[in-house]
């Protein structure tokens, strides 16, 4: 089967790194045209558009601040005229332990919930008002975590939590605005090998990482390329509110 994605316009947030970028050259390589989203590595995400090609485009925003996001989803209108595909992959991750002060706790919890939560509403929102206006369907994905669904270590409830309301919001939209056109899907990755994890594999190991891992490796960013693709082809429109596990049975449901 070949996904022919051309004309498409596809909006990833957190793009120019990890994850993000992997998801953005294998969207460009099905046909899409890719907004690529940075915050604090607009160079990156500059370069990454370019190498795209297909009228990529690199926009900046910072996903902590509403206005900023609400800004990103109208530059992104401007630019194109439309969003076909929204992937909510931005995110980040505190280390945070029990015995940080109620200050940092709360600073730390209140931008983890905004970038990986409260950021991936906005959009989505704003991508349900957008077909409500010009018709047709839409697809929404959602980079969660295998944290949402089974937890995480102490110094990380705050990263688990706001996936699992990640996964909470997917399905949320998934069965209320089906009729508006949107379909919307997770995508729960376990440990992959990114700047952001190595924070984690740092601290505890690679070791402790591997736990579980059914396979000879670690996942790799390019493992989820290929389930974004589909959902983002309208192929898997009735899975829509389903989470998929790609996480090398680390974790199975």
């Amino acid at each position: 089967m070949t996904i022919d994605l051309t004309g498409r316009i596809v909006l990833v947030t957190g793009a120019s790194r990890g994850i993000g970028r992997a998801l953005a050259q294998h969207l460009a390589q099905a046909g899409a045209t890719v907004a690529v989203h940075g915050h604090r590595s607009m160079a990156s995400a500059t370069a990454l558009a370019r190498d795209l090609g297909r009228d990529a485009r690199a926009f900046q925003a910072d996903l902590a601040d509403a206005q900023a996001v609400d800004g990103l989803f109208e530059a992104v209108l401007a630019a194109y005229g439309r969003l076909d595909v929204l992937v909510n992959n931005a995110g980040v991750a505190h280390e945070m332990p029990l015995a940080a002060s109620t200050a940092d706790w709360q600073a730390n919890w209140d931008h983890t919930l905004a970038v990986n939560l409260r950021a991936p509403e906005l959009l989505s929102r704003r991508l349900v008002q957008h077909l409500r206006v010009r018709g047709g369907a839409a697809r929404a994905i959602h980079i969660a975590s295998r944290a949402a669904f089974r937890g995480d270590t102490p110094d990380y409830m705050a990263y688990a939590a706001s996936k699992a309301g990640l996964v909470a919001l997917s399905r949320s939209l998934a069965r209320g605005c089906g009729k508006d056109g949107l379909t919307s899907f997770v995508v729960a990755p376990g440990f992959v090998r990114t700047d952001m994890a190595q924070v984690f594999f740092d601290t505890y190991g690679l070791d402790y990482a591997m736990q579980g891992v059914a396979l000879d490796r670690l996942t790799e960013p390019d493992d989820l390329g290929p389930v974004v693709v589909l959902l983002a082809s309208g192929l898997a429109d009735h899975a829509t509110g389903t989470s998929i596990d790609v996480n090398a049975a680390s974790y199975v449901r």
